[in-house]
């Protein structure tokens, strides 16, 4: 089980040397825990960037798992989920700045 613990480093990330982590999320203790290198950029329009490409990603990992989802559905019923939890919150974000 510990070798399925951490996902595998992209290839990109290990053949660039000015590659660095940005996002980390983890589920543990029964909720989701986070490292985020907050200042990989000044203008937020950047991380809507990133969360638009890790949603696509999401989707795109789920159709090759289960070659018979719609992708597009797929997108559709994760944004509405994004869409539900950024109007009514389920809880609110809490930590320290560690680094």
């Amino acid at each position: 089980m510990a070798a399925d613990k951490f996902l595998d480093l992209p290839p990109a990330a290990q053949r660039d040397k000015a590659a660095f982590e940005v996002l980390r999320v983890w589920i543990a203790e029964q909720g989701q825990h986070v490292s985020i290198r907050s200042g990989a950029w000044e203008d937020p329009f950047a991380w809507g960037i990133v969360l638009a490409d890790l949603a696509r990603h999401i989707a795109l990992s789920h159709e090759i798992q289960n070659k018979s989802t719609d992708k597009d559905a797929f997108l559709e019923r994760l944004l509405e989920g994004f869409h539900a939890e950024i109007d009514n919150p389920t809880d609110e974000p809490e930590g320290e700045v560690t680094q």
